[in-house]
């Protein structure tokens, strides 16, 4: 997650509020349309990859390799987060959607593990949370920049505490962070999306209304509310799913 935009050196422009809404509009509909399209590369690849004996071996057949992605996965995604901001919105976009790919090799083990009915009854109820915390997050008149540091301290704990259990096992540990894990990544869809609504304010009434800014808002956004999804539709269905 990265730092928080900072609010209070936006200079107010004379920009209506029709065109304010205008251009958020314009600003969530990409939001929202990436961030589906990368849902969409996570599948299909995962399905291609489910249906690819050679490469299922190859990936989860040798644990070095299977690691070598998840770090892989973690760097890409660090970078661009961090990179987002300096990067064209088309460079942007690229890394974002070769992440989206990468997730997809790894993420194809879940359709080994649970029943496709189990996955699809997760995806939707995934999808349902998702719908109602983001119209929280996008109408709500609460000041959420504290929640921030907060909701960031909570994912670096359950990141620390997932570490530590990989070499106790402690089950009741693994459950601890189950939970723990949707309530954060419930805040942060909250968070996120009042964040993309904010940063898109500000920069319009600052007079940076440029495609090109409002487009690199969108990537980040497109981001952040794809990881938020990718990590609650798992928990979700470590929760609901049975093990085959």
């Amino acid at each position: 997650m990265s730092t928080d935009f900072n609010f209070q050196e936006q200079v107010p422009a004379a920009v209506s509020e029709a065109r304010l809404s205008e251009l958020f509009a314009g600003v969530m509909q990409r939001v929202y349309g990436w961030m589906s399209l990368g849902l969409l590369v996570t599948t299909i690849v995962a399905i291609l990859t489910l249906g690819s004996p050679a490469i299922l071996n190859f990936v989860f057949g040798n644990m070095i390799v299977f690691w070598g992605l998840v770090i892989g996965e973690l760097i890409l995604v660090i970078s661009v987060n961090r990179a987002i901001s300096r990067l064209s919105p088309g460079a942007g976009l690229a890394l974002f959607f070769a992440y989206a790919a990468l997730n997809g090799v790894t993420l194809s083990v879940i359709f080994l593990v649970y029943g496709l009915g189990t996955i699809v009854f997760a995806f939707g109820t995934t999808t349902l949370i998702f719908i109602i915390l983001t119209v929280v997050g996008l109408t709500t008149k609460e000041d959420l920049t504290k929640w921030g540091p907060i909701l960031f301290v909570g994912l670096l704990g359950i990141i620390l505490a997932s570490v530590v259990n990989f070499f106790f096992a402690s089950t009741a540990l693994d459950w601890a962070i189950t939970y723990l894990g949707i309530l954060i990544f419930m805040g942060l869809i909250v968070y996120d999306s009042n964040l993309i609504k904010k940063m898109t304010y500000a920069t319009v009434l600052q007079g940076n209304d440029s495609q090109q800014m409002l487009n690199g808002i969108a990537v980040m956004g497109a981001l952040r509310l794809y990881l938020d999804f990718i990590n609650l539709f798992l928990r979700l269905l470590r929760v609901l799913g049975r093990r085959r």
